[in-house]
C-alpha cells in the first residue's frame, strides 16, 4: 500500500512537471501570495497608468492648487507646484519598477558572465574574479551606487548602471558557488565526452541548471534596487525632476515635510509596500525552490 501510494505521488510530480511543483507549494505560502497580489497590483498600475491616473503626471497649477489636502477630488493631495499626488505616485510605479527591473537586468548579466567563468574554470580565473567581488563587496552597496553615479553623472540611465553594476557582485558569488556544485555531474561529463565548446557546456547545460537560486536572487535584488535607486534619485544622483520617480518625490517633498506631510506620506508607502511585496514573494518562492522541501 505504501509503495503504491508512492508511485501516484510520483506520477503526479510527473506530470504537473517541475514548475508546477513550484506554483503548488507557492500557492501554499499565504504570504507569498500576498507579496504576488502586491507586486502584481503595481505592475498592472505601472502598464496602465495612462489609464488609471486622473491627471497628467506634471499637470501643474500652482495658484489654486499648491498643496491641497487629501479630498475627493485629489486623494492624496497635491504638492507645491499643485500636481495630483495620486498621479505622480501611479507613474512613479512605471518609473521606480523599470529602474529596479533594467538594474537587476545588469547585475544578472554581469554577475552570471563572471560567476560561471570563476566557477567553471577555477584556479586563476577565480581567484582573481572572486578577489575582484570581494573588495567591492567590502564596500556597502549604496556607496558603490553613489560613487558609481557620482562618475557616470545624474540620469535614469546612469541610476540603473549605478545600481545594476553594484549588485553584480553578489550575483557572481551566487552562480560561482551553484557552478561550482553542478559541474562534476555526469551530464557535464557526458558533454566534455562529446567534445562540446565549454560555452556550449556552460550556456546549454550548466546554466539552465542553476536557475532556481538566481531567480530567487534575482527576486530579491528588484527591492533592493528600487531602493537604492529611490536613494539616489533622493540625493540628486538619479532621476532628475519633472520625472515622478518615487525617491525624486520624497526629495522634493522633504522641504515642505513639516507642513505637509502628505507630500512625502504616499510616495514613502508606495516604496514600502512594494519592496515588501517582493520581499514576500521572494522568500515564498525561495522556499518553494528549495529541493528540501518538496514532498
Amino acid at each position: 500500500m505504501a509503495a503504491r501510494t508512492a508511485d501516484n505521488m510520483m506520477k503526479k510530480v510527473k506530470s504537473r512537471g517541475p514548475w508546477g511543483e513550484v506554483w503548488r507549494r507557492l500557492k501554499r505560502n499565504r504570504m507569498a501570495l500576498i507579496g504576488l497580489a502586491i507586486l502584481l497590483a503595481m505592475v498592472l498600475l505601472a502598464i496602465f497608468a495612462d489609464v488609471v491616473a486622473p491627471y497628467g503626471m506634471d499637470d501643474q497649477d500652482p495658484l489654486e492648487r499648491a498643496f491641497l489636502s487629501p479630498s475627493l477630488e485629489f486623494p492624496f493631495g497635491t504638492d507645491n507646484l499643485g500636481r495630483d499626488i495620486l498621479s505622480r505616485v501611479i507613474f512613479g510605479a512605471r518609473i521606480s519598477l523599470q529602474v529596479g527591473i533594467i538594474a537587476v537586468g545588469i547585475s544578472f548579466v554581469f554577475g552570471c558572465v563572471f560567476g560561471a567563468i570563476a566557477g567553471y574554470y577555477g584556479n586563476t580565473w577565480d581567484n582573481i574574479i572572486m578577489r575582484l567581488m570581494d573588495t567591492l563587496l567590502a564596500i556597502p552597496g549604496i556607496l558603490l551606487a553613489i560613487t558609481i553615479a557620482a562618475t557616470l553623472g545624474p540620469g535614469i540611465i546612469n541610476a540603473m548602471m549605478a545600481v545594476g553594476l553594484s549588485g553584480a557582485p553578489g550575483f557572481a558569488r551566487v552562480v560561482r558557488a551553484s557552478v561550482l556544485t553542478v559541474r562534476g555531474n555526469e551530464y557535464v561529463e557526458a558533454a566534455r565526452a562529446v567534445n562540446a565548446s565549454d560555452f556550449r557546456i556552460i550556456t546549454k547545460h550548466i546554466m539552465p541548471n542553476i536557475l532556481a537560486p538566481v531567480i530567487v536572487q534575482a527576486t530579491l535584488s528588484v527591492a533592493n534596487a528600487i531602493l537604492m535607486a529611490a536613494a539616489l534619485s533622493f540625493l540628486g544622483l538619479g532621476v532628475q525632476p519633472p520625472i515622478p520617480e518615487w525617491g525624486a518625490m520624497l526629495s522634493q517633498g522633504r522641504l515642505f515635510l513639516r507642513d505637509y506631510p502628505h507630500v512625502v506620506i504616499f510616495p514613502a508607502t508606495a516604496i514600502m509596500l512594494t519592496v515588501f511585496g517582493l520581499n514576500l514573494f521572494g522568500d515564498g518562492l525561495r522556499d518553494a525552490l528549495d529541493p528540501r522541501l518538496k514532498r
